[in-house]
């Protein structure tokens, strides 16, 4: 059974009686229902609406934890750490903590662990205090997640550029519409609730060399219709223009990608 431990993840922690309150004004999602068990998947987005960060929030008893892009939490700490003011809290990138995954009926570790809570069938998510040993590698859970649909962070978004609807953020729960107001909601409402949703990440099967991050996806004819975003051994997530339907075909450098679109994706002429 599929288990893994994902090196390029980190652990913010937030301590202090304000912890939910202070990340609750920032977050894209409802930061109070994170609970022993069941984790929230959130975004920081800039005051204009565009993605800066995403994270999993789990709760740990007098503590919130973070599981975030290693990449990024030098830079989590800092822009959330401006917020502050005299909120009683206090936020430091955690050391000794190993962020673990598991999909395909793999049991979850004790201790912290939950649901992944983008999808049914993307596993769970643990922190523990060490890596342990799986019998899956980091790829395979790459694999895993692109064959779902499911964005990767900075391998599929573009700091202070992508929107959240785009990544698919309203379907894979990552957005609460019932919180009160937080950093960056003006553009996220607006965009769902008039209809402007241009574009977005569709998953592509990958016949042929796999394209780098960027390159430009074309239909038939030459007319450019988005770029791809990260991708693993025929498989990957492109940013497409609308409308695009099951089975379309791109060319992408000297690759052909192959459209696929699962069932929790939500077109504009489906929504309702």
């Amino acid at each position: 059974m599929p288990q893994t431990t994902l090196p390029d993840r980190a652990v913010v922690e937030l301590t202090g009686e304000d912890r939910v309150a202070f990340l609750q004004g920032l977050v894209s999602n409802d930061v109070a229902l994170a609970a022993p068990g069941r984790a929230v998947w959130t975004a920081l987005l800039t005051p204009q609406g565009k993605w800066l960060a995403d994270f999993f929030i789990f709760a740990d008893g007098e503590r919130l934890l973070l599981d975030v892009e290693a990449a990024q939490a030098p830079m989590l700490v800092q822009r959330l750490s401006r917020f502050r003011l005299r909120s009683k809290v206090a936020l430091a990138v955690a050391e000794g903590w190993a962020v673990q995954a598991g999909w395909a009926g793999t049991p979850a570790p004790d201790g912290i662990s939950t649901p992944d809570p983008r999808h049914p069938e993307a596993g769970w998510r643990a922190l523990t205090p060490s890596a342990a040993a799986g019998d899956a590698s980091p790829a395979d859970y790459d694999r895993h997640r692109l064959a779902l649909g499911l964005p990767d962070g900075s391998k599929d978004m573009e700091s202070e550029k992508s929107t959240l609807l785009e990544a698919g953020f309203d379907e894979l729960a990552g957005v609460s519409w019932s919180k009160g107001c937080y950093m960056g909601q003006e553009l996220t409402a607006r965009t769902k609730y008039r209809g402007l949703l241009k574009k977005r990440f569709f998953p592509v099967h990958v016949e042929g060399p796999l394209p780098a991050r960027g390159t430009p996806v074309l239909r038939e004819g030459g007319a450019e219709v988005g770029e791809m975003r990260s991708g693993q051994e025929g498989l990957g997530l492109a940013l497409l223009r609308m409308p695009v339907a099951e089975g379309d075909t791109f060319t992408c450098g000297e690759a052909t990608l192959r459209v696929h679109i699962p069932a929790w994706i939500r077109l504009p002429e489906q929504a309702g």
